[in-house]
């Protein structure tokens, strides 16, 4: 009996990520598709991130938190894409349990730390837009400073937790993963020992570092809307509403497909719809951000051409 036992307990050195099934089809197009996704998002993050360090006009505390973002998104992406690009196009879907954590670690970090980050932004325009006499001393380079660096820690923190607890487990089979990364709940649930620690843990800071952020998030823009509608000019109202609408766009879908897929109840049947939801939040934020907090914005259209033609590349 104990031999049994023994052999039924023997550890698994690698996962096998499912991805997106087995539909050979469909592996160039989807290669093709991420490939494209992935070169985008890469170049507008890093303009952004070369933009606000070149420009001295930049050095203000929006474009402090907007090249931050880029920063971010640029590491972001890079955790994920480039291990489903490879896989998609070699075939070869495997993935040891010490990368596996690498990328859980890394992904999570970056999650936590751009959920509060995107708060930090929504509360910089709460002051610019509703407290505007008191903005330059609300808003200092110290705060700014510190929010960031409170981002990126409590997203360090929340994963190093996590995961001290998860280098606990052993891993005995099955070894599937029902998806495209190391995402938490499914590596979690191939375990073969008690998960209900880690389990709670787990969905105790998915739900910490989510819904608190999405609600200063979603109220920081309500008394900016409500603040807007007070506006006299039409012109101004329309433009201001443009701006909002499209930022809270953005964030309700990176916080709706954050909460569905880590602070819902799991069931079977929604396994093929968390997928759909993590590329939301995992593949489209990224590359939607750039454009819509930056790229569309005049103040970086005029550096873009100053950096340019600093650089003489135009005349």
């Amino acid at each position: 009996m104990e031999h049994i036992d023994t052999v039924n307990e023997t550890a698994i050195t690698t996962f096998l990520l499912l991805g997106f099934g087995n539909t050979p089809e469909l592996q160039i197009p989807l290669f093709l598709v991420f490939l494209i996704i992935y070169s985008v998002t890469m170049a507008g993050n890093l303009i952004i991130i070369v933009l606000v360090i070149m420009d001295h006009h930049l050095h203000i505390p929006m474009y402090f938190f907007l090249g931050n973002l880029s920063c971010l998104e640029t590491f972001y992406t890079s955790t994920l894409l480039p291990r489903v690009l490879a896989s998609l196009l070699t075939g070869d879907r495997t993935i040891s349990i010490g990368g596996c954590f690498i990328q859980l670690y890394s992904f999570g970090t970056l999650v936590v730390a751009e959920c509060y980050l995107l708060a930090s932004m929504s509360y910089d325009r709460y002051l610019a837009i509703c407290k505007p006499l008191q903005y330059a001393t609300l808003m200092s380079r110290r705060l700014c400073f510190l929010m960031t660096a409170a981002s990126w820690l409590c997203g360090i923190t929340v994963m190093t937790l996590v995961l001290s607890l998860m280098s606990q487990l052993k891993y005995c089979g099955p070894h599937e993963i029902d998806h495209f990364f190391c995402e938490l709940m499914p590596v979690i649930n191939l375990s073969c020992s008690d998960t209900t620690l880690v389990t709670l843990v787990g969905l105790t800071v998915s739900v910490i570092d989510t819904v608190p952020s999405c609600l200063l998030t979603m109220l920081s823009y309500m008394c900016i809307i409500a603040a807007i509608i007070k506006i006299p000019s039409s012109d101004g109202r329309k433009k201001a509403f443009s701006t909002c609408s499209s930022h809270l766009i953005v964030v309700s879908i990176f916080y709706g497909s954050l909460i569905f897929v880590y602070a819902l109840p799991k069931k079977e049947a929604l396994r093929e719809v968390d997928k759909v939801f993590s590329v939301f939040y995992t593949v489209l934020t990224p590359l939607i951000n750039p454009l819509i907090y930056s790229l569309r914005n005049k103040e970086v259209k005029k550096a873009l051409k100053r950096v340019v033609n600093k650089c003489g590349i135009s005349k």
